[in-house]
């Protein structure tokens, strides 16, 4: 038997990867990930055998994984961020279940953590993290998650916040959590967190959809008390200055 190391590598890029990530990456046979990012690591471990996955692939992708693990390889399973956070590591483990293979998960720096520090400090306090896409979770339900954490004044990180054939969510998303956000709430638009296109722009809820969205795009909305100065967007945790 091999080993099956599940792997968050934060952004992609060396700097924001744990040592624990990159010695299980180096330590591994194979990594398998999905094309986007065994390109963001390729050049770091060109000397491995490198599995490239399509997207919507995750099943099959967990399948080949269990078999080459069972071949006797040790395979790192590769997700941006953290492998526990809309990645790979619960479907990797119910695949394996029962299987004998041994399954180890290795956290990463998720995209809210990495994108809040480029921008300063937004998540200091009670934070939540929701994903607009409705491929896996019904939209009605997405929905329901940003009223009510809007409604209970938590800062809310969202993930895949558009695509091209997704392009109403955030509009729809902007609408619920204005019944409860003054629309003054700042906002930080962060794209491509941790790699060299790496940019933000600080703005408001009101006038968040004047900017640029995509899938390479971390979206953090501010609570009621959620200030910026200095160019820095900080959520203050409640200390006495």
């Amino acid at each position: 038997m091999g080993k099956i190391y599940v792997v968050g590598m934060g952004p992609g890029n060396k700097e924001n990867m744990t040592f624990r990530a990159y010695k299980a990456m180096e330590d591994s046979d194979i990594l398998i990930g999905h094309k986007t990012y065994i390109g963001l690591v390729e050049d770091m471990f060109s000397h491995k055998e490198l599995v490239r996955s399509a997207m919507k692939k995750e099943v099959a992708r967990c399948e080949e994984t269990l078999k080459l693990a069972r071949d006797g390889k040790i395979v790192s399973l590769i997700s941006s961020g953290d492998a526990g956070v809309y990645g790979m590591a619960g479907i990797m483990l119910e695949v394996a279940a029962g299987s004998g293979v041994e399954v180890e998960i290795i956290p990463g720096v998720t995209s809210a953590n990495a994108s809040g520090s480029v921008v300063g400090a937004p998540i200091m306090h009670d934070h939540a993290t929701i994903s607009l896409s409705d491929l896996l979770t019904d939209w009605e339900l997405i929905k329901k998650r940003l009223d009510l954490a809007s409604a209970g004044d938590f800062v809310i990180s969202l993930y895949n916040p558009k695509s091209f054939s997704r392009t109403t969510q955030i509009v729809e998303a902007r609408e619920i959590m204005m019944k409860h956000k003054g629309e003054e709430t700042p906002v930080a638009i962060v794209r491509n967190t941790g790699r060299e296109a790496q940019d933000y722009v600080l703005t408001t809820l009101k006038d968040m959809l004047n900017e640029e969205i995509n899938m390479f795009t971390t979206v953090i909305i501010g609570n009621s008390k959620t200030y910026v100065t200095d160019g820095k967007m900080i959520t203050p945790r409640g200390y006495k200055l």
